[in-house]
């Protein structure tokens, strides 16, 4: 499974939190509306910084939080 998001924290070392960003429909109404996700994600080279713009994809569990991988940086 691969997502985008934008990076919002990088000070832990190798470490990412990635702002993800969905649209979902209300069930009965039908109005769509934004959800939002914090992921934290692996980095192992440190590539991304605050405000980029990334591709996460799902891997096995490294900690108690972090089950996601940076896979490329896209701006």
């Amino acid at each position: 499974r691969r997502l985008e998001g934008i990076v919002t924290s990088d000070k832990m070392s190798k470490t990412r939190v990635v702002l993800v960003e969905r649209m979902q429909a209300h069930p009965k109404y039908g109005q769509r509306f934004k959800v939002s996700t914090k992921c934290v994600a692996h980095d192992e080279t440190n590539m991304s910084k605050v405000g980029d713009r990334v591709t996460i994809e799902a891997m096995r569990p490294l900690s108690k939080t972090k089950r996601w991988r940076i896979i490329s940086k896209l701006s």
